[in-house]
């Protein structure tokens, strides 16, 4: 006797799969296909996130890097010309802009907010297969990861949601439907090791490099990662969050080693403004204060300390 699929086929999901296929159907029309045609003829392929209906979209940098030539090809079959807007090597991000209008755009959450252990997906087009999904958990949070330029990356999301070449540029998405990062590396000695730019860095490069094309920023010399702070503790800074930035390294000779800042403190202020996350210290570091002289509010060795230093421009 044949096996009546309709049976099953009118059953509801279950709650896992039908978030990750809301997920997949909010985001997934607004993911496309990337091809990079370099001048030697050669040709790369990445996925990139539209974010705006009269189309942009966010990439990689690494995916268009060098390209003479770019396109863009939608899940529906349509395929425009990209022009690149922008470009940031030091975050491995790049927007370019479609010439259409009225496109399927994805819409961007906060990564501040996510947990560890937290259901994501990833959309792109690994090996040329276009709008492919996977499922996966927030590995860990925080990550420091290398980009192309040499630069350290910061606050980058760790999953094990699996990435194949051809997903770079694509998005990481939250079981609501918003996308919470950019898809941008693996590590191919290893499984379930793959990495995200956090969606606060993306729109915070994204809105540099729309208005200026680039984005230029001041420097303080150190290397850093967002790390709890101790509830009590918190409480009594009168702090609405529960987490701050703690250095692992000032750079000899840089602003921050020349003001004094060392390996282990824990900076809760910079330049008036209450500092959360590396994503908050990033975003404060603009070009305008390059040369400035600015405060450090920090904590060492249980200790308050406010120190006084004068961020470079970086070049």
């Amino acid at each position: 006797m044949p096996y009546d699929v309709s049976e099953w086929l009118d059953e509801p999901l279950d709650p896992y799969s039908a978030r990750v296929a809301h997920a997949f159907e909010t985001v997934g029309p607004s993911v496309v296909h990337i091809s990079a045609q370099q001048a030697n003829g050669r040709t790369g392929t990445g996925s990139g996130v539209i974010f705006a209906p009269d189309g942009y979209l966010v990439t990689n940098s690494h995916v268009v890097a060098n390209a003479a030539r770019l396109s863009a090809s939608m899940t529906d079959g349509r395929r425009f010309e990209a022009r690149l807007v922008g470009d940031d090597p030091a975050t491995d991000l790049a927007v370019l802009r479609l010439d259409a209008a009225s496109l399927p755009h994805a819409q961007f959450g906060a990564s501040a907010r996510l947990r560890v252990g937290q259901l994501v997906v990833a959309i792109g087009n690994p090996l040329g297969f276009q709008a492919t999904v996977t499922a996966g958990i927030v590995s860990a949070l925080g990550r420091t990861l290398r980009s192309p330029s040499g630069r350290l990356i910061e606050s980058v999301i760790q999953t094990d949601a699996p990435l194949n070449p051809g997903n770079s540029g694509g998005a990481l998405v939250d079981g609501a439907g918003r996308v919470i990062g950019v898809n941008t590396a693996m590590v191919g000695q290893a499984q379930g090791l793959c990495f995200a730019i956090g969606a606060d860095t993306v729109t915070d490069v994204a809105v540099r490099l729309m208005r200026d094309g680039r984005v230029r920023r001041a420097r303080l010399g150190l290397a850093a990662q967002t790390t709890p702070l101790d509830p009590r503790l918190a409480r009594r800074l009168g702090r609405s969050g529960g987490t701050a930035v703690l250095v692992s390294e000032a750079t000899p000779a840089g602003p921050a080693a020349l003001a004094g800042v060392e390996a282990g403190d824990l900076v809760l202020e910079f330049a008036g403004a209450a500092v959360f996350t590396v994503d908050d210290l990033h975003r404060l570091l603009t070009a305008e204060i390059a040369g400035v002289e600015a405060e450090l509010k920090l904590i060492r060795r249980g200790r308050i300390e406010t120190l006084t230093l004068r961020p470079d421009l970086d070049a």
